[in-house]
């Protein structure tokens, strides 16, 4: 599988999407989310895809967490060197002021890798919740490979995955298989956000 582009996941998804999520208007109208939510995972499990597909069907905020890297992280991992908790953090009081500011109806994109990256958010938005896409490191691989021109290199899949602290017993998180269709993650993403808001 190939990590779409934003362009070409909100061009190839846009019929999808549409037509997917008419059988949810009705139950969407029928509760009120009231925290964001942050998809997350390691480097090429979807996240741009999916989040842009999410947050167009339910017409929220998308926040694409990669835009709000200052420039010196970007030219790290463009040289293929991994970021450390003390760069990211940084990044991540940004994400939560961003959180903050765009309300309850947001879409953020964040590999959030660590449970303090997580709790980092949390302490701004103590009822966010989090999808994450779950993908092993040689699907990783091969995703990030077909990527040209990101500036996130290859070879620091090794890193992500060396500092990955799966959300397991993590209230609020759904974990998904990353390999799944569209169609499919859209469906259990969807089902879970209704149930938490009806619980």
């Amino acid at each position: 599988m190939i990590a779409l582009s934003k362009s070409e996941c909100c061009d190839g998804y846009h019929g999808v999407c549409s037509t997917f999520f008419t059988n949810w208007d009705s139950a969407i109208q029928n509760f009120e989310m009231n925290a964001p939510v942050v998809i997350m995972g390691v480097a090429g499990c979807g996240k741009s895809s999916f989040a842009a597909v999410l947050s167009q069907a339910l017409q929220w905020q998308l926040i694409e967490g990669d835009e709000f890297h200052p420039a010196e992280n970007v030219s790290k991992m463009r040289a293929g060197i991994a970021l450390t908790d003390e760069d990211r953090a940084g990044w991540l009081d940004v994400l939560a002021s961003e959180l903050v500011r765009r309300g309850p109806h947001a879409v953020l994109t964040c590999s959030a890798l660590k449970k303090a990256y997580r709790d980092r958010l949390r302490q701004s938005v103590p009822h966010l919740r989090f999808v994450h896409l779950d993908l092993t490191r040689e699907q990783s691989i091969e995703r990030v490979t077909q990527r040209p021109g990101h500036y996130f290199q290859p070879t620091l899949v090794d890193s992500q995955f060396a500092a990955l602290e799966k959300p397991m017993n993590e209230a609020g998180v759904l974990t998904i298989d990353a390999t799944q269709s569209i169609e499919t993650i859209q469906t259990k993403v969807c089902a879970w956000l209704q149930e938490k808001e009806l619980v």
